[in-house]
């Protein structure tokens, strides 16, 4: 085993991959600096270190055996994770993250979140470009992976709290200041009790008391906090629960008329308009929950803040990507049968 891989070195792939793309050994030792025999001989030990044939030498080209290709292949995505590798340790050096968690909650807006996303891989665009090595760190690209999680209620900010995330955007109420954690307001997100048009409730009278509320099923999202006490909102005791997984599915089933709830306003703004929701006023206060978004800072110590969590930062303390988070949703379609 060891033996294989002494012989499976950097130089030895690159040879592999300069063979098979100039087609012939005298034209890939031209391109590498060898003479042609070195280079034969240089395969000859590669083949007797791994006891495999490489090469067909039935042929005049360099035609590759099953296991030449098996090889070359495998080969080029190796050097393509080292070269990876190198990479993200020189990013890491810079200041710029090898990699980003991010913990969402379900309610804010997907194409807000993803825009965010694609501004961000711009950066690497731009240093493709040619932007000057002693440009700002925020303009010579990022190359940090991101690593998205959605999360529900108290789940975003567990996620933050016990270092699964790095970066958390639609913490709810219930939150604890806790060193090292650093915490800015998004702003209020309203909700709206909405039912499907052939509901029962579409046509009660309003406002809806609790007594008939209560006998419905209610359609909740279940907070996906493992260790902190989950949220429980809005429930009426006794009533029959379905519980999905996430708000996409809550809409969903409502738009059935497979229960009630409480909705984001945003999330089903179109809907309602449309028709396919109808909004019903009911006798509890005004539903609503100011959400915020909150990042690990390593204690105060500024340096641990790395250029990419700098960069989100900086875009959510824009009043316009904050308002976005909370509004911008994407249009209700029609699901298309595949």
């Amino acid at each position: 085993m060891a033996l294989n891989r002494n012989a499976l070195t950097p130089e030895a792939l690159t040879m592999m991959d300069v063979i098979a793309r100039t087609g012939s050994f005298a034209a890939a030792a031209r391109q590498l600096g060898k003479v042609p025999s070195s280079l034969t001989y240089s395969v000859r030990q590669l083949e007797d270190a791994l006891d495999v044939l490489l090469f067909d030498r039935r042929s005049r080209q360099a035609r590759l055996t099953a296991a030449g290709t098996e090889l070359l292949e495998e080969g080029r995505r190796l050097l393509e994770e080292i070269d990876a590798v190198a990479n993200r340790v020189k990013r890491v050096a810079s200041g710029w993250e090898a990699q980003l968690s991010i913990a969402v909650d379900g309610a804010m807006s997907r194409p807000t979140l993803l825009d965010l996303c694609e501004a961000f891989y711009a950066l690497d665009a731009e240093a493709a470009d040619g932007v000057p090595v002693g440009a700002p760190a925020a303009r010579r690209g990022a190359g940090t992976r991101l690593r998205l999680r959605t999360e529900v209620m108290a789940g975003t900010w567990e996620a933050l709290v016990t270092g699964r995330a790095d970066l958390a955007i639609g913490v709810g109420p219930g939150r604890e200041a806790i060193a090292g954690v650093q915490m800015r307001e998004i702003g209020a997100l309203r909700f709206v009790f909405a039912v499907a048009p052939h509901h029962p409730l579409a046509t009660a009278e309003e406002p809806l008391a609790d007594a008939e509320i209560v006998r419905h099923r209610a359609v909740a999202v279940a907070d996906s906090a493992q260790r902190f006490t989950p949220y429980t909102v809005n429930l009426l005791p006794g009533q029959d629960v379905l519980t999905v997984g996430n708000m996409q599915t809550k809409i969903e089933a409502q738009l059935r008329g497979m229960g009630c709830g409480f909705l984001p306003e945003p999330m089903v703004r179109a809907h309602i308009e449309a028709g396919h929701l109808v909004a019903k006023a009911v006798q509890r206060p005004a539903s609503g929950v100011v959400l915020a978004y909150a990042w690990r800072t390593g204690g105060g110590r500024k340096a641990a803040v790395g250029h990419a969590l700098r960069w989100w930062l900086e875009q959510l303390d824009r009043p316009a990507t904050r308002t976005a988070l909370l509004e911008r949703h994407a249009s209700p379609h029609p699901v298309s049968a595949l």
